[in-house]
Parts: structure tokens; sequence; C-alpha cells
């Protein structure tokens, strides 16, 4: 059975719930378009073809993924409600219900796996052994998350499997890179408005 974050079905249901605010433009356009743009120059760079967007939420990043770079695109999400906004965005694009602990697909099967909001969710360990698992040689997994720019005393609790999100630290972020078999080859803050530095969002590419 796979492990997964405390109160991961309870997040999962609430994310059903909120699915149709998710779309909201003021949120995607200042929240995380600007991790996304990061993301996509990460796979246009990498020559990608073959890509999973784990934690997909609505399906607005798979979609642009798809018809920006006409690649074969999976979106893989725990939410129906996030899924059933996504499949009615793109029939181009393969929708998947799996945890990012367990992903759909076979050993070394695809160029790249990205996550962009969702990767404070996850069992992070379990999930990279994942995204290295079903990456071909030479693969990529570009991952921003949300990383405090100073790391509060309470900060280590939220690490436990227990705690519903946890928010890694950049160096933490490396050493689960690492930890997980990938060759860490750019890490750096996401580029963002002055006005929404607020959201310190942290973006790593691993090779596999």
């Amino acid at each position: 059975m796979v492990q997964r974050r405390g109160f991961n079905d309870t997040v999962t249901r609430f994310w059903g719930f909120a699915a149709p605010a998710y779309d909201t433009q003021v949120l995607q356009r200042f929240v995380y378009q600007p991790a996304q743009d990061e993301v996509l120059a990460q796979l246009r760079a990498h020559g990608a073809l073959t890509i999973a967007d784990i934690g997909c939420g609505t399906g607005i990043f798979a979609d642009r993924i798809e018809r920006e770079l006409n690649a074969v695109v999976t979106g893989v999400d725990m939410s129906e409600g996030m899924l059933a906004q996504a499949k009615a965005r793109s029939s181009k694009v393969n929708w998947v219900t799996a945890p990012a602990e367990q992903l759909p697909f076979n050993d070394g099967a695809l160029d790249a796996v990205v996550t962009t909001s969702a990767f404070h969710w996850f069992d992070q360990p379990a999930a990279l052994r994942e995204f290295h698992r079903v990456l071909k040689p030479g693969g990529i997994a570009a991952v921003t998350t949300i990383s405090p720019r100073q790391v509060l005393p309470l900060h280590a609790l939220s690490s436990h499997i227990l705690n519903p999100a946890h928010n890694p630290s950049p160096a933490e972020m490396k050493k689960l890179f690492e930890g997980a078999g990938f060759t860490v080859s750019e890490q750096h803050r996401v580029k963002r408005p002055a006005w929404t530095l607020i959201v310190s969002d942290l973006l790593t590419v691993g090779t596999k």
C-alpha cells in the first residue's frame, strides 16, 4: 500500500469541491503561471515529447504543454472534481487518476515529469523515486514548490508524514532529488512580479 501524507484524502476531497475556483484568471496569472512558464522553458530546452504533469488539477498547464510543444501529455491527479474540469478542457491530453507515489507508467516511459503546484502534498521521497523510475535515461523531473526563504523553528516538524503538507528548503530539495537518484541540473527561485513575492516558490530540475 502506498504511504501518503496525513489527511491526504481530506485534501483531495477539498480540491474536488474547490475545483471551480481554481481556474480564476487572477489566481492563475499571478500565482501559478510564473512557475509554469519556467517549467515549460525547461521542457522546451530539453526537447521533451512524452510528459506527465503530476497533480495536474483542472489541466490548465497540461493542456498548455500539449498545445505549445505538440507533445504526448498525461495529466495525473487524485481529485475527480479537478479531473472532470480537465477532461472538459482537452480531449488531446490523457487524464488519469493516480497518486504521485504510484504512477501508471512503465519503467523508462517518459522524457519528463513535472509538477508545479502540488509537491508539498506528496510523500516527497516516494514521489521522486517514482518520477525517477518512469523517466528514460537523460529524462528530467522539473518541480516547483513553495519553499521558505528562512527556515522557521517549527519548519522541521512539517516534514513528518502525518502532516498534510511540507514546504522543503532548497537544501532539502537538492537532498531529496539526489536521494532518488537524480543529478540536480538547475535550482533557483521562480521569477515573479515584486508584489507577488510573498509566494516564494523554488524550481528544482533533476536529470536521470
